[in-house]
């Protein structure tokens, strides 16, 4: 029977860092989604994913018996997303003009039909532009409910609020989303 990644955790917290690869394994690509979405920057991403792990075991002893460990890591997650951007402050983090950038339109499309691919990579680009130009606040969240499936309630205490104040960002956010990609869709009115 396969461990559950809060008894993993504590494994890791009472000195047993083999459970560390397990964690690293089952949460690595989900972490990297998040960051990638978050920075748009692939290599970046992939060092941020090494610092939460690096910051899960320094701060292993904090973990608590209570909540996800899910609703944990995602907290360690946005630190060091928080302190990422912090570093870069001052810098342009998403030139809307770069097109050597990674996004959406970057990431792997399963669908067989090339015409079904370009219609496919125009609006995820467009998706992608629309995503851009939220705050930052309103990409995590919208990153963290439907790409890493974190319920309302863990999201709440990331953010230390209540559900209802989540629910009502997350609604904003995808309303945001939603006419800033109609906007970009139907392009400059003249």
């Amino acid at each position: 029977m396969e461990s559950s990644d809060h008894d993993l955790m504590l494994a890791v917290r009472t000195g047993d860092l083999r459970k560390l690869g397990d964690l690293f394994a089952r949460h690595h690509g989900p972490l990297y989604g998040f960051f990638v979405h978050l920075t748009r920057d692939r290599d970046a991403s992939e060092d941020l994913v090494q610092m939460v792990f690096y910051r899960i075991l320094k701060y292993r002893h904090t973990y608590r018996d209570e909540g996800k460990f899910s609703a944990w890591i995602y907290h360690l997650a946005r630190m060091v997303a928080a302190d990422h951007f912090a570093s870069r402050r001052g810098r342009q983090l998403h030139p809307a003009t770069d097109e050597t950038e990674p996004g959406w339109a970057d990431l792997p499309d399963d669908s067989p039909s090339p015409a079904a691919r370009v219609a496919t990579a125009d609006d995820l680009a467009l998706l992608d532009r629309a995503l851009a130009a939220l705050t930052h606040e309103q990409r995590e969240l919208l990153v963290l409910t439907r790409f890493q499936g974190l319920s309302h309630d863990e999201i709440a205490r990331l953010f230390d609020t209540t559900v209802g104040a989540v629910k009502v960002r997350v609604h904003r956010a995808f309303c945001a989303l939603r006419d800033r990609y109609h906007r970009l869709r139907r392009g400059p009115t003249n």
